[in-house]
């Protein structure tokens, strides 16, 4: 006889990795489909969204020692793990691309930041890329998160597609159904929102230039 949700859940718990496999192949359907449409066009051409899933496993397996999943459902879990694989895989099979990327933040900051890497934005892309465990996660990150979740849906997803995943603006203005023009305005304004509501945290202050961010 099978376990129900609610027995499966209890178990992992409790750190039963075999009830963990069990509840990820229960919802394995979900699952690819969530992967599936957190994936860009230039990842799927590299990589399918069942190998995804299958270094998920390992990793959820791996992690599920250290996580307390005690007030916390067990998918949408599994779903961060996700979300953190796919942008290992994007900065793993779409790293040139990046590496370009963030060589132009560095000029557009002016090596700006008490880190010399580019300050805010340099940030920013540690915050969304760092370590899937949400314990490894600073009050620093966790606050810039919050900052950006503030911001409209389509800012974050401009955000996330340029700084993260490395796309040129004509590939994020396409699948946003904007200019070229617009969409590099979008950004920008993004990132001036986003210092704004930073600027009175003194945790941030040596991420913010005094100076204007445009001129």
């Amino acid at each position: 006889m099978s376990e129900s949700a609610d027995e499966l859940v209890e178990k992992i718990r409790s750190g039963d990795t075999e009830a963990l496999l069990q509840y990820i192949n229960n919802h394995e359907p979900q699952l690819l489909a969530f992967i599936d449409r957190n994936m860009s066009d230039a990842l799927k051409r590299k990589v399918e969204s069942v190998d995804i899933l299958q270094e998920v496993r390992l990793n959820a397996v791996d992690s599920l020692a250290e996580m307390d999943l005690s007030e916390r459902e067990p998918f949408s879990w599994i779903c961060q793990l996700s979300e953190r694989r796919i942008i290992d895989s994007h900065r793993k099979y779409v790293g040139a691309q990046k590496r370009s990327v963030k060589k132009e933040v560095g000029m557009q900051q002016g090596g700006s930041g008490a880190d010399g890497e580019g300050g805010l934005i340099n940030l920013l892309v540690a915050s969304m890329t760092s370590p899937s465990q949400a314990f490894s996660r600073n009050q620093r990150e966790f606050k810039l998160l919050a900052a950006l979740q503030t911001l409209p849906e389509e800012v974050q997803t401009a955000i996330r597609l340029r700084y993260v995943e490395g796309l040129p603006t004509k590939e994020i203005a396409a699948q946003l159904g904007k200019s070229d023009v617009a969409t590099r305005v979008l950004v920008s304004r993004s990132l001036t929102k986003l210092r704004e509501a930073l600027s009175a945290d003194s945790l941030f202050q040596s991420f913010l230039p005094e100076e204007k961010p445009f001129d």
